[in-house]
């Protein structure tokens, strides 16, 4: 399936050419419905979006200025009780067509909505300098498509695997750790407890902190967190100052039994954390074994 791009082609480009890939983008978004009705109407199981193999194009419901650099978008699924169908810790690969370019830019994006939640799915896209992939996305309008090359899948999540997760999130890495958290703490059958450290440059970098203290007051003895802001504009008792440092961290976890660390944030913050063949992590300093630690 092709999606319908909201770019300008060139000006050597016929007005044929651009209405083809119109046509094409539209007719595939409209296939794709039929399809997934069809199935639902021979089983009584609501479809589901990324089950198998292929693109899947979803237009744009809807979009909301988190802070200067992100946003929320949110996709309707063709079929209105359609799942997502996608595995705890998945991500899906975008596919991105930036106007003035011919080739296409892949990038993996982390739904944040519950995956089964029906008829839509949501994500938060982080606008980067010269990013081509997320500044497209930026430029989408309710009533745009997008289309998904695969669905990734992460870690093998086993409901009540670890009596105790870490989770340490940098930035945008925010979206797989909340992701796991959220389908740890939805789920009635786990008890798993959990522990955020969560580290940014500024206060409003502080994503999905909402939705974060929400888990917080529905689940007060299965999680907590810390948030650590290295730049903050001012003082609080809400956050402490600074980065996800050994100290800190030495406050927070234990590399007790079976418990497990997850790690997703820039690169120099997971290679501190993680370490290397040559340089020991901070988290095996602080004793966690190999097999211990996921890093996204």
């Amino acid at each position: 399936m092709f999606t319908m791009f909201r770019t300008r082609l060139p000006q050597s480009s016929t007005a044929k050419s651009a209405t083809a890939v119109t046509l094409l983008g539209v007719g595939a978004y409209c296939v794709q419905s039929r399809l997934i009705s069809t199935a639902n109407a021979e089983s009584n199981e609501p479809p589901k979006v990324f089950s198998g193999f292929g693109f899947t194009t979803l237009r744009l419901q809807s979009t909301q200025d988190v802070n200067h650099n992100t946003k929320r978008l949110v996709f309707e699924f063709p079929d209105k009780n359609a799942t997502s169908g996608l595995t705890l810790t998945s991500a899906l690969l975008a596919i991105s067509r930036p106007e003035g370019r011919w080739f296409p830019v892949l990038r993996p994006y982390t739904p944040i909505s519950d995956l089964n939640q029906q008829g839509q799915i949501e994500l938060i896209v982080k606008k980067y300098p010269n990013g081509k992939a997320s500044s497209h996305i930026h430029s989408l309008v309710p009533g745009d498509t997008l289309t998904f090359a695969a669905a990734l899948r992460g870690h093998a999540w086993t409901p009540n695997h670890s009596p105790q997760i870490y989770l340490i999130a940098g930035g945008a890495g925010i979206t797989p750790i909340y992701q796991l958290a959220q389908g740890i703490l939805n789920n009635p059958a786990e008890k798993t407890k959990i522990n955020l450290v969560f580290g940014v440059n500024t206060e409003k970098d502080l994503l999905l902190r909402e939705e974060l203290e929400s888990f917080k007051t529905r689940f007060p003895d299965r999680f907590d967190y810390v948030y650590t802001v290295s730049h903050p504009e001012e003082e609080s008792d809400g956050f402490r100052k600074g980065y996800v440092t050994e100290e800190l961290l030495r406050d927070v976890v234990k590399a007790d039994g079976d418990a497990k660390v997850f790690v997703c944030g820039p690169p120099a913050m997971e290679d501190s954390l993680v370490g290397s063949r040559s340089k020991t992590g901070t988290l095996a300093r602080l004793g966690f074994a190999e097999g211990q630690i996921v890093k996204f």
